[in-house]
């Protein structure tokens, strides 16, 4: 093992004597790191597969890192836990529902249904209002702070509303049996403050930690590792403190130095050799971070060859940016012979993106964003969602309005009213109440009939699921609601088909996920909340990348174009206080650290804002690079990019790009 690893490396792989914090520079191999050390404690120290966790942020990478232990070790993952906070938030909260006050068939509620039910708290169609109440409402579930203390800390009008409505909001929840995602960290955290024995029960079972992103984690996350890690402190914990882009939703880089106040025996390990950048830019990126004050020293360093010059360019304008670097890359990609996946345009907003796919189109290049819409979030497939939820949970209040009413099913406005406010009167669910002989007074047989055929129809649905094929569930469903005639009945021909492709995708994955994990469809159900995307099979396709900085954190590019690098954009206007550009300067270092081979970075002179042009200012950051930033003078037309093009083409052969 230690001959694929650097001394480095392999000193955290092996260290099991206390708590270790592992700093790991951008690109210096820490998946690597933590997926060989699972490995050495199964295979070197006698750990069972069932006692170690790995814990981070994303699916995807807790994808790769089972792809990765499962080469590394012979008898393969079973018993691990490699999952996000949250997955493993919910299978603590699965199991010890009962002490929580929940049933074990409780729903998931999204961010679109809380924000449904905060708006109906909240008793006002100002999303702006709507959004500073949940915003207020997550930080406090993620500082561990409860409704009534929420209130007696209020220090504005803002607050002590947003304090009632969060009690009332738990109140709701509660009726719903429901969580939203800040409580699958918050109840499991919260349980073991209090419950000794529920505590011990997740001791026992999880007796080695590693958590990857570490800086990414919050007040509540890091609560958590802690009472699960105990004061013997098996854990190792793997982060990089120039990293730390998540301020703004909750992460705390204090939770680095927490660690050396809480085990006085933690060992600090750096991993300062980078495996992914040139020189040039390594030397750029350090330049750029020592302007950030330190917590840890460290310096990245690299034996893979000086590279490119860095290169610095100024726009007239955004038309001109979006034009000058469409044509920058694909006479690089010519002049390279590289593919349109070695590229990445990277922007510190989704609506920098626009004018970059249009010259895109307009050049006929393949491209592909990344943080756009969920397949989960499309609305045809909340649809169908909406009625999975129901199978795991009857009284979830929102799925049931979504699907009673999707397709239509004469069960209008008047009747949900009427079976709201009934239900609400007798502090029962939607569902519940329908069955009671008590609405039979508040509405008409005309009304009542169709409502408990829905019902009914779940019922019968919830028993099959227990005892069917989830892909023959997901069949019988669609045809028994007719989703297909419903798509193209209110949707234009063209839209319906390609939403209809989506949910049969969406049937046929459900079937083949549920053979494989040998789930049932209502097990599957509950988890689903928690997944962003399908695995796709076109993972390989030859596409530009297009990007915010924050969706890019975690992925490399052979060449990045880094754009919009401004005053006021990067960094960000709303964030100029010491705080918020200490966090600007690092996610500038993390597209800087994007790039394998090349760096190019471009700005405006001036930029159309509230209609108007007005004068930008090249980031401070440029200049923070240090003395690797070519500069090339304004960046070139239309017009020379082509005669350029035409140059490289005629040189190289006339080859198409």
């Amino acid at each position: 093992m230690s001959s694929r690893l650097n001394p480095m490396q392999s000193a955290a792989v092996r260290h099991i004597d206390g708590p270790l914090l592992v700093l790991a520079g951008a690109g210096s191999g820490k998946t690597r790191v933590i997926t060989h050390k699972i490995a050495y404690l199964i295979e070197e120290c006698g750990y069972l597969p069932t006692h170690i966790a790995a814990i981070t942020f994303t699916n995807k990478a807790a994808k790769e890192m089972q792809d990765r232990v499962g080469k590394l070790l012979k008898g393969g993952v079973r018993g691990l836990t490699l999952s996000t906070f949250h997955s493993l938030g919910l299978a603590i909260v699965r199991s010890e529902s009962s002490c929580l006050g929940l049933k074990k068939s409780f729903s998931i509620l999204d961010s679109a249904d809380s924000f449904g039910i905060l708006a109906s708290l909240c008793k006002t169609t100002d999303k702006k209002a709507i959004r500073q109440a949940s915003s207020l409402i997550s930080g406090w579930k993620n500082r561990l702070v409860a409704p009534g203390e929420a209130a007696a800390a209020a220090k504005n009008d803002e607050e002590h509303l947003a304090a009632r409505i969060y009690a009332d909001y738990q109140a709701t929840l509660q009726a719903y049996q429901a969580v939203d995602f800040d409580d699958l960290i918050r109840l499991p955290a919260a349980l073991f403050e209090q419950d000794c024995e529920a505590l011990d029960r997740w001791r026992t079972k999880l007796r080695y930690l590693l958590i990857d992103e570490y800086q990414d984690t919050n007040l509540c996350q890091y609560r958590l590792i802690r009472q699960l890690a105990g004061s013997r402190g098996a854990l190792t914990a793997v982060g990089d403190d120039d990293q730390a882009i998540y301020a703004w939703r909750g992460a705390s880089t204090e939770n680095l130095a927490s660690l050396q106040t809480d085990y006085p025996n933690l060992e600090v390990i750096k991993l300062e050799q980078n495996y992914r950048s040139t020189v040039r830019i390594l030397q750029a990126a350090n330049s750029l971070i020592s302007h950030n004050p330190k917590l840890f020293e460290k310096k990245l360093w690299s034996d893979l060859g000086h590279g490119e010059p860095i290169r610095a360019v100024a726009a007239r304008d955004e038309e001109h940016e979006a034009e000058s670097v469409v044509r920058s890359l694909l006479a690089h990609r010519f002049e390279h012979r590289g593919r349109y996946s070695d590229y990445a345009i990277l922007y510190r907003g989704n609506h920098q993106a626009r004018l970059f796919e249009q010259h895109l189109r307009n050049e006929r290049v393949p491209y592909r964003i990344s943080g756009g819409i969920s397949f989960f979030d499309r609305s045809e497939i909340k649809d169908i969602l909406a009625y999975l939820r129901l199978l795991v949970n009857p009284d979830d209040d929102p799925a049931f309005v979504r699907a009673v009413t999707t397709p239509k099913r004469g069960v209008g406005n008047q009747t949900l009213e009427a079976l709201g406010k009934y239900a609400g009167g007798r502090h029962v669910s939607m569902f519940e109440a329908a069955f009671e002989a008590g609405l039979a007074h508040e509405i008409s047989e005309k009304q009542l009939q169709p409502l408990l055929a829905f019902c009914n129809f779940i019922n019968n649905l919830q028993f099959a699921a227990q005892r069917t094929p989830a892909g023959e569930i997901m069949n019988d469903l669609l045809k028994a609601i007719d989703f297909e005639a419903h798509l193209f009945d209110t949707e234009e021909s063209r839209q319906a088909k390609a939403k209809w492709e989506n949910v049969t995708e969406f049937a046929s994955w459900i079937g083949k996920k549920s053979e494989e994990e040998e789930k049932s469809i209502i097990e599957l159900a509950q988890t689903i909340a928690l997944m962003n995307l399908i695995d796709r099979q076109d993972e390989a396709c030859d596409e530009v990348q297009l990007s915010t900085l924050h969706a890019a954190k975690g992925l490399e590019f052979g060449h990045v174009f880094l754009v919009g690098v401004e005053e006021g954009i990067l960094p960000h206007q709303e964030s100029m206080s010491d705080a918020g550009i200490e966090e600007e300067r690092r996610l500038m270092y993390v597209g800087v650290t994007r790039a394998r081979e090349s760096l190019h970075l471009s700005y405006c002179l001036k930029r159309k804002r509230a209609k108007e042009l007005k004068v930008c200012e090249p980031s401070r950051f440029i200049s923070e690079l240090g003395d690797e930033i070519k500069f090339s003078g304004t960046a070139v037309t239309k017009e020379v990019g082509n005669a350029k093009l035409a140059m490289l083409k005629s040189a190289l052969g006339n080859k198409s790009i």
